[in-house]
């Protein structure tokens, strides 16, 4: 399909200016326009007194031009009289107290009064505009949990969370065995008892905060759900979709999006590189393009999370919310695009259509400058439009290597690490980012999956691990590759009777007696094959009677094997990851190419894309590309920096 779209607020501009965007839209080569998140006060000026004429013409107009629109439920902004009316509606922060109106999100999921209005403006806005021929697709709210509203401690949300409670334990007494609350004199008499685990003296019961998270993300897919299905009812055969956000682990997007047609999600890839914990060096190195492997991370997470997906909003120019707002480099506008349909989006919009003058988002760069001018990004999606037609309908394709990731293993790390340095996240992306670096497709897929098809699994720290898990891995008969704290906690957080790894010693017979955290500046020596790696921060004492492939300084594994099943029990420096990779493509007889920093390789069906993220010329040829410059649907062997190579394979 790979259509362009893009982000459009008609409520923000002069009527008179909304016919001739919607022509230089349609002239750019853009199939979809987005409205409507925030629209709420424009559409209900007063309480039940509706004003769609605005909203009638605009969808007439973008319709005219023979542009689909994507129309949003206005649900991210209640209006003033709306918190006037019911203050209670508002989210409340951990220490106690409600935050207030004038900016976004300022709601609770688990107010009974906002659930109620929510349901009541997207029927509303369903029962007029839900058979209208220029809506093609629905999206849901906007960013949910963002700005730290995945958690509201409202007196709505304790009551909520004390129901959640008993539907799950059904007993206190379940409850109080579950959270270990002998420990620290923590028991309690009833659910009424129970608060969420803010504001305590020092650390919380870890449990009761694992319970909190999983109560919070479930309270956001119920509040998601009521909006679906209203939107089924009253606009039946039209996809709908949520805009997720990059990196955001505070809400089970498997979850929530196993009840939506479209995952989609919002790619800032250099606003989020300055917000990230990267190095320095790094962070200077793609000032102007964003990590090589941080957009790619997030489409092949979305991509497993609904039945399609795309991208609702690609950074076209600087940002306004970043520590540093740097501006792309020529040509990674298009770059971006171009990996977002080669990892199988159907469709990529761009945010925003023209900067806006006036509000918080000021400094934020459109596709047109405050005044309307064209801004450099115009050219590169100009020169994409015509390009997708030499490359026709996307294919899917089924990458080889498989990353496990999942949800509550990544909450239950947050809560209790045991130590400051790595995280479970930052551990997936480092595996992810290796297996990049030696040409592999890799997916990022839920623990829930079958994984069929792939011939690499890799676990690289799943804390909680169920026995039904590792039962679907050894029946696949894919080599399979943990890593530490894996199989570590139980589903109630606790650490198993059997000790880690869990059931993965279904798979490779052995126990972990000991993990330990270290400060980054200290390595720990391993050697394979008589020579020296470097790993660091985390470290396991493995005791196993499975064959050893590495050991640390004192003797103890490192790295075992049994059968097609690896355990790696320290976070490896990229020089051991990458001898670990290579061992496992080895023993599956998968092919390598080593792509180095800055080149990105991605296949899509019987498409090969290259993506440079770097500055310099790169010869794809040792890659395996073509010679000939009449073999390459876009690009050619030399690809430039910010540049994309295609051809056809056999």
């Amino acid at each position: 399909m790979m259509k362009l779209g893009v982000c459009y607020y008609p409520e923000h501009w002069p009527e008179s200016d909304w016919v001739d965007d919607a022509r230089r839209m349609k002239k750019l080569g853009l199939d979809r326009v987005r409205i409507g998140e925030f629209a709420w006060s424009q559409i209900e000026p007063t309480p039940g007194a509706y004003d769609w004429s605005w909203l009638d013409r605009a969808i007439s107009v973008l319709h005219a031009e023979g542009l689909e629109v994507i129309l949003c439920t206005p649900t991210a902004t209640p209006p003033k009289w709306l918190v006037d009316q019911h203050p209670d509606i508002l989210p409340w922060d951990k220490h106690g107290h409600p935050k207030q109106f004038g900016s976004r999100r300022h709601y609770c999921f688990s107010s009974p009064i906002y659930r109620r209005e929510s349901a009541r403006i997207v029927s509303a806005l369903a029962a007029r505009y839900g058979e209208h021929p220029a809506v093609v697709m629905w999206q849901t709210d906007n960013e949910y949990g963002h700005h730290d509203t995945h958690e509201s401690f409202s007196p709505d949300a304790v009551r909520a969370f004390r129901v959640w409670l008993q539907r799950r334990y059904k007993s206190i007494e379940a409850l109080n065995a579950a959270w270990g609350t002998s420990f620290w004199s923590q028991m309690y008499r009833s659910f009424d008892e129970i608060d969420p685990p803010n504001a305590t003296v020092t650390e919380a019961n870890p449990s009761h905060r694992l319970d909190f998270r999983r109560f919070s993300s479930n309270a956001i897919c119920a509040f998601n759900k009521e909006q679906v299905d209203i939107l089924r009812r009253l606009s039946p055969g039209r996809p709908i979709a949520h805009n997720y956000i990059g990196d955001f682990t505070r809400l089970d997007h498997h979850e929530i999006g196993a009840g939506l047609d479209v995952a989609t999600w919002d790619s800032y890839p250099i606003g989020l590189l300055s917000e990230g914990n990267g190095s320095k060096e790094n962070k200077v190195r793609w000032l102007r393009s964003g990590h090589p492997d941080f957009a790619a991370f997030n489409h092949d997470v979305f991509r497993n999370c609904s039945p399609h997906w795309g991208v609702m909003e690609q950074q076209p120019g600087p940002v306004n919310w970043a520590t540093h707002n740097a501006a792309p480099a020529p040509g990674m506008v298009r770059l971006w695009t171009w990996e977002a349909f080669a990892h199988g989006a159907d469709f990529v919009s761009y945010f925003r259509w023209r900067q806006v003058p006036f509000g918080q988002e000021q400094m934020h760069a459109g596709l047109l400058t405050p005044d309307r001018r064209d801004t450099r990004a115009v050219s590169e999606i100009l020169q994409l439009s015509q390009e997708r037609e030499k490359v026709g309908a996307p294919e899917r394709h089924c990458p080889p290597v498989a990353i496990v990731l999942d949800y509550p293993s990544l909450w239950q790390h947050e809560i209790q690490p045991q130590g400051r340095s790595g995280s479970v996240l930052e551990m997936s992306r480092v595996v992810y980012s290796a297996c990049r670096r030696l040409g592999l497709d890799v997916d990022l897929v839920p623990p829930s999956s079958d994984f069929d098809g792939y011939e690499i699994v890799i676990l690289p720290s799943v804390p909680i691990l169920d026995a039904g898990l590792c039962r679907r891995l050894k029946d696949a008969g894919a080599t399979v590759l943990a890593m530490p704290l894996t199989g570590s906690r139980t589903q109630d957080g606790h650490i198993p009777t059997e000790l880690a790894p869990g059931s993965f010693s279904d798979l490779l017979p052995m126990r972990i007696e000991m993990f330990e955290s270290l400060p980054p500046f200290v390595s720990l020596n391993v050697e394979v094959d008589g020579k020296p790696y470097v790993a660091s921060q985390w470290r396991e004492s493995i005791v196993s009677e499975a064959e050893q492939l590495a050991w640390f300084e004192n003797g103890e594994p490192a790295w075992v094997r049994y059968g097609h099943a690896h355990y790696l029990a320290c976070w490896p420096g990229d020089e051991l990851l990458s001898l670990v990779l290579r061992r496992l493509c080895q023993e599956v007889r998968l092919e390598i190419r080593e792509t180095g920093f800055d080149i990105r390789l991605r296949r899509a069906g019987s498409v090969q894309y290259a993506f440079n993220y770097g500055a310099d010329v790169f010869d794809l040829g040792d890659l395996g590309a073509p010679a000939g410059l009449e073999s390459y649907l876009i690009g050619g062997r030399q690809i430039e920096g910010a540049g994309v190579s295609a051809w056809r394979i056999g």
